[in-house]
């Protein structure tokens, strides 16, 4: 099922600041080279974090599952002096199409892309995060946010990205309702979930 109508889509797409060039060129290419783009962030959740990352202005970010580099570039684009970001990647492959991108942007000196599992990316930096992107594997979710709850900042901000699933959480079961259920059930947070592209979900501690 279509989770929004796609005119409703293409009309939010348009009357959103289009892509900047170096992502338009960059999401052409992942289709042509990696041939997923169901899993390209796009023109407007890429503005949505963009956004969300110039209102939070935080120093340290956390992206974990980075596929073609998109999102960590509309992210880093708008990070204050000094900001970071840290970006998990499994895949090699994807992490080399990624690291080549960022190579390119003018914004790509502020990401350090880490070829590991995600949790042990996680468990080997120190410190607290002040922003998190989770767009990894779903039935990782939970092991995910359970990693990374305790080590946010006073202000840090959770999103995770898919929450929705194609729509298929309201008559499926897909793995990403489990971990909506133990965010909506966890006391520790408060949350919304956004239909935005395929689901949203902006979480902060209680």
């Amino acid at each position: 099922m279509d989770v929004v109508d796609p005119r409703i889509e293409a009309y939010a797409e348009r009357m959103s600041s289009p892509h900047e060039a170096l992502l338009a060129e960059l999401s052409e290419q992942t289709v042509r080279e990696l041939g997923s783009a169901s899993m390209l962030t796009g023109p407007v959740a890429g503005r949505f974090l963009e956004l969300l990352v110039w209102i939070a202005q935080p120093q340290r970010v956390l992206e974990i599952g980075t596929f073609s580099g998109h999102s960590a570039l509309a992210m880093a684009a708008a990070l204050p002096e000094g900001g970071r970001i840290d970006a998990c990647e499994i895949d090699p492959e994807r992490a080399a199409f990624a690291q080549g991108w960022f190579d390119r942007s003018p914004h790509g000196s502020k990401i350090t892309l880490h070829v590991d599992p995600a949790l042990d990316t996680v468990n080997a930096l120190t410190g607290e995060f002040d922003f998190v992107f989770i767009d990894a594997d779903k039935p990782g979710y939970v092991d995910y946010y359970e990693a990374v709850l305790p080590r946010l900042s006073e202000r840090g901000v959770i999103v995770a990205d898919n929450t929705l699933s194609g729509g298929d959480v309201i008559d499926g079961d897909p793995p990403i309702a489990r971990f909506n259920e133990h965010v909506a059930a966890d006391p520790r947070t408060v949350q919304v979930l956004l239909t935005v592209r395929d689901g949203l979900t902006l979480i902060r501690r209680a």
